[in-house]
């Protein structure tokens, strides 16, 4: 059985817990603003809040990905000093130590690009949805601007 979860507020001067959509919506309607409809300002507050939603999605699993990929990037790296440690006795050891340092070099540039990458990618996403809603309302604001003429 779904519930539906409603928070205190926070706000001063208000108890209790916060009203719903469709609360909010039966409020509205009492007031009988003529040329008004409530509905349709109810369905748009609920897009924008959707749009909040699902940018904050994409932005957490984006960051939720970064931190895994940095993650491995670290174990990665302890796995090959364990084993440039451990090769640090042989008698070519200072070549190996040379190629693994270029190595390492060229492996941390690398990774710094992939996660720079990555969080391009998540930004970019997050602030996607946001502004495909920002061009929503801006076109519905038009087609409200353009009946009142």
């Amino acid at each position: 059985m779904a519930t539906s979860k409603k928070t205190s507020s926070t706000i001063p001067g208000l108890t209790g817990e916060l009203p719903s959509l469709a609360d909010l919506t039966k409020l509205a309607e009492q007031f009988k603003l003529p040329g008004v409809d409530v509905s349709a300002l109810v369905e748009w507050q609920r897009k924008d809040l959707e749009a909040l939603a699902e940018a904050n999605r994409q932005a957490y699993e984006g960051m939720k990905a970064l931190a895994q990929r940095q993650a491995e990037i670290l174990r990665e790296n302890l796995s090959e000093w364990q084993g440039a440690m451990q090769g640090a006795v042989s008698p070519d050891a200072l070549a190996k130590q040379s190629d693994a340092a270029k190595r390492g070099v060229q492996q941390a540039i690398d990774n710094f690009r992939e996660i720079a990458a990555m969080e391009t990618e998540t930004r970019t996403n997050a602030w996607k949805v946001v502004q495909d809603r920002m061009q929503e309302n801006m076109a519905n604001l038009q087609k409200l601007m353009q009946g009142k003429k």
